[in-house]
């Protein structure tokens, strides 16, 4: 039987997604398997990463009995994953703690502490970001230092992605994009450096090996085999960083070419093939070779609306149910109700702190301008655009830095609302392109996979082959201008509540 599907599997937040490719990236299965976010004290947010594992044999396994195709089928396996894990694995590869995910800021005083002995300045223009609690350093040292029974059992520290290839292949992987959270990592060379791991205090023999995210690191096992359904000795590819993939499956392989960030978490990731790195933001490699891409990474994107919906969208629930459609469509409907600029209404989307462009985890999301006129409808738009506003905020501090952004790339669920995308088109001011949105995560992982067996010559082709481009949306002038005071007003409360923030924290990091 002809090996003609790509498989490709995201270890996102909330959940695993699974789905299989056409050489020509349409799907022709997928599935999705959630897991557990555990919240044990103000600043801990912690996963299983053996409920990731058991998400994901629960949903090969589940494409293989509902859908007409065979393991043997299945020429390739990529896999992405959420950013700044810290999977600590013994030497028999067990989990020894749960994971803080990249919601995490429980290391802050240690970062620090860090900062000052080593200097800000010098880690940031070493490791291309700032020294901040929530990436993948803080996290290591946090242990060394508050659970030592687990640290000095500790014989890797795995991200997510590579923590399923672990249990897929038996080997321990470490690709090249998700390098970034650990400041260790030299920027500018894409490798470890030993003598900045000896100063932040991270043995160098914690970290594995980098590889290219294209690069064949193993086979499925056996036993892995036994579980997930798939045939023993399929090859898997390094992967990598779950933004940095739907980057690729949107497209975005060439210099300025930006994607927009619409899953759980908001952002951008700009495409750049010369090193250009500013603090408020995030620099990376991308998946594909020699090209970096710096990043604005918000905390509220998708999942600020998610929240909104299951606090407040009883009625849409109820009704979606007899129209056959998606709550999120009827709140989106509803949200079209009103003006741009929600009459006033301004949203902070930080649902979980925020990260770029402020950097600030007690940051708290609030509605400001709310009065007896207002309505639900109000909320909703005003959610979507403080999402956008957050977008924009980045792309204005990426071009300050020197990397402008052209036409944009939306990705996630948030780009099937047509009124959210041309929120983002008017609030930015760029165009934006909508490729097949849902999945263009687990699609860049699978071209990942398609590059690394041959299928592909190489990512332009592979690209050319795989995206299509859905839908168009472009600026409205009339709206920009309502939006330009819209987004002076966010950009005003920001800074006017950064100390009240402050002094009424809950709790330390």
């Amino acid at each position: 039987m002809d090996r003609n599907y790509l498989l490709g599997i995201d270890i996102g937040t909330s959940a695993c997604k699974i789905a299989v490719f056409t050489r020509e990236g349409s799907v022709f299965c997928s599935c999705t398997e959630e897991y557990p976010v555990y919240y044990p004290q103000d600043g801990f947010v912690e996963q299983e990463p053996d409920d990731w594992w058991k998400a994901v044999c629960k949903g090969i396994r589940r494409l293989f009995s509902e859908n007409p195709i065979q393991a043997s089928e299945i020429a390739g396996i990529g896999i992405d994953g959420q950013s700044w894990a810290a999977v600590a694995i013994d030497g028999e590869g067990s989990v020894l703690t749960r994971n803080p995910i990249w919601l995490d800021s429980r290391s802050k005083k240690i970062c620090q502490q860090v900062e000052e002995r080593i200097g800000a300045k010098r880690l940031f223009e070493f490791s291309g970001n700032p020294l901040k609690p929530q990436y993948t350093t803080g996290k290591i040292l946090w242990y060394k230092e508050h659970l030592p029974d687990v640290y000095r059992k500790i014989n890797k520290i795995l991200q997510s992605n590579s923590f399923i290839i672990y249990r897929l292949t038996g080997v321990i992987t470490q690709d090249v994009s998700q390098g970034y959270g650990i400041h260790a990592f030299d920027m500018h060379k894409g490798c470890w450096d030993n003598e900045m791991c000896r100063e932040i205090g991270i043995p160098r023999s914690f970290l594995p090996e980098i590889a290219a995210c294209h690069e064949i690191v193993g086979q499925v096992l056996p036993e892995a085999a036994a579980q997930t359904g798939l045939l023993a000795g399929t090859p898997v590819v390094a992967g990598g960083l779950d933004a940095a993939c739907g980057t690729l499956g949107a497209g975005v392989i060439d210099t300025g070419e930006t994607q927009e960030q619409g899953g759980q978490a908001g952002g951008m990731s700009i495409c750049i093939s010369e090193y250009c790195s500013d603090p408020r933001l995030i620099l990376g490699y991308h998946v594909i070779p020699g090209k970096w891409l710096l990043q604005g990474g918000t905390t509220g994107g998708g999942g600020a609306l998610k929240w909104f919906e299951r606090q407040f969208g009883y009625e849409e629930r109820l009704e979606a149910e007899k129209e056959g459609c998606s709550s999120f469509e009827l709140l989106s409907r509803l949200g079209a109700t009103v003006d741009a600029g929600s009459d006033g209404v301004i949203f902070l989307p930080y649902m979980a702190g925020e990260r770029s462009p402020i950097w600030d985890e007690n940051a708290k999301a609030i509605f400001y301008g709310l009065d007896y006129s207002k309505t639900k409808a109000h909320m909703v738009r005003a959610v979507m655009e403080g999402v956008a506003y957050s977008l924009r905020h980045n792309l204005d501090v990426a071009e300050s830095a020197g990397a402008k952004a052209g036409k944009l790339r939306a990705m996630g669920g948030s780009a099937n609302s047509l009124l959210w995308t041309q929120i983002k088109a008017d609030v930015t001011g760029r165009d934006i392109e909508v490729p097949s949105s849902d999945t263009a995560t687990t699609l860049g992982a699978a071209i990942l996979a398609g590059v690394g067996i041959g299928m592909y010559r190489d990512f332009p082709e592979a690209t050319a082959s795989t995206v299509k481009i859905k839908r168009m949306h472009f600026p409205d002038s009339f709206t920009q201008e309502r939006y330009r005071r819209g987004y002076e007003t966010y950009l005003e409360l920001v800074k006017l509540l950064k100390n009240l923030m402050e002094k009424n924290r809950f709790g330390s990091a």
